[in-house]
């Protein structure tokens, strides 16, 4: 229940994020004559102050609190229903006229990537991640935590007894009992699967190469467990030992940070959008900014709309299809905001794809790195 609020007041103040960040333009309710405005004293002769753009029709109704809200979070002041066909469609034709002065009648880039942002973020503290890779690599995070806790719980019992042991003055029957407790111990350890320290052979061949992601992770991380880390670097060192002891934390910060730096998808993407037209005098970095926050905002939209239809029967199909437009879309979106021929857009599509994944990897790297360093 407590996800469910989360995710709608994500929702909420996505909207909201959205609605400050795009000004209002336009609305209804005239000014009475001889009005004057309430922000900043002006005459009115209008729906608006022309000093400071303040609207004359100034709401205090209990109503108005949710046709606000409401407003806020579907309209856009209208704008919604001109930005998302094209968005869609014909994404070049939109980064090309916002970024040639047609600003009024679209949602900004910017806005539209914080409201896609804070939905999928909504939508997936609703209804999940929905299996697959990610859900497999919490619960084995979950397990290894689990593993840790045993191993350092048994660790801690081993010297206690080595410790006992160790005494000088320890008679027979007691150094007995000891010596039993500690192979039971270790039998313990065993059954329950918790690994014992590799040996230097071990340590120098390394984790085995998996096919499976999830599996090769945890089989990383497993491997780090049992060896000693010492990079030289202390602090590097503390925060390795704490993603090791706890991997389950970390997967968690790296949810809970890629809501929180979803922003820095937009300047790791922009070395790559230059490398598309290096040296090129008709395009500038606000141009690439645009194309990508838009390019961006669709990308995280469409992964709304195909986890939401993934729990339907339509799910596969919404797939399979997204992951064929995609490329599509960046096709479209190349060829239309730079006006490239058929040829140079499909070229540059294509590199736009594998700059893609270079630029999420980057950002995964970049959570991880807060991850285990926070």
């Amino acid at each position: 229940m407590s996800g469910d609020i989360e995710g709608i007041g994500a929702a909420v103040t996505a909207g909201l994020a959205g609605h400050a960040v795009e000004p209002r333009h336009g609305g209804t309710g005239a000014a009475h004559p001889g009005a004057r405005c309430l922000n900043c004293g002006t005459s009115l002769a209008g729906s608006h102050c022309h000093y400071c753009g303040q609207r004359a029709d100034i709401h205090r109704s209990f109503g108005a609190i949710g046709h606000d809200l409401v407003h806020a979070i579907f309209h856009f002041e209208g704008k919604i229903w001109n930005t998302l066909p094209l968005l869609s469609w014909r994404p070049g034709d939109l980064t090309r006229r916002y970024i040639h002065g047609e600003r009024a009648r679209f949602i900004s880039p910017l806005a539209l990537f914080l409201f896609a942002v804070f939905l999928t973020y909504a939508v997936l503290a609703i209804v999940g991640s929905g299996g697959g890779v990610g859900e497999g690599i919490a619960k084995a995070a979950a397990e290894q935590t689990r593993s840790n806790a045993l191993k350092e719980s048994f660790e801690e019992e081993v010297k206690r007894v080595d410790a006992s042991l160790a005494a000088k003055n320890l008679k027979p029957p007691e150094r007995k009992l000891l010596v039993e407790e500690r192979e039971t111990l270790q039998k313990s350890a065993d059954y329950l699967g918790v690994a014992r320290s590799l040996s230097k052979e071990e340590v120098n061949k390394g984790p085995p190469v998996l096919d499976d992601p999830s599996k090769q992770m945890m089989t990383s991380v497993e491997f780090l467990s049992r060896t000693k880390v010492n990079t030289g670097v202390p602090f590097i060192d503390h925060g390795l030992e704490k993603a090791i002891a706890n991997p389950a934390l970390i997967f968690y910060k790296l949810q809970a940070n890629a809501y929180k730096f979803a922003w820095a998808l937009i300047p790791l993407s922009l070395p790559f959008m230059w490398l598309l037209f290096p040296f090129s005098r008709r395009f500038h970095t606000y141009d690439h900014f645009v194309f990508v926050t838009y390019s961006i905002s669709f990308m995280l939209l469409l992964f709304v709309v195909v986890r939401l239809l993934n729990l339907t029967i339509f799910g596969d199909v919404a797939t399979a299809f997204a992951m064929l437009y995609v490329p599509f879309h960046m096709y479209r979106q190349l060829r239309g905001a730079y006006r490239s021929s058929r040829f140079a857009a499909l070229i540059r599509a294509t590199l736009l794809l594998f700059f893609s994944l270079y630029a999420v990897v980057m950002f995964m790297l970049l959570l991880l790195a807060l991850g285990v360093m926070g």
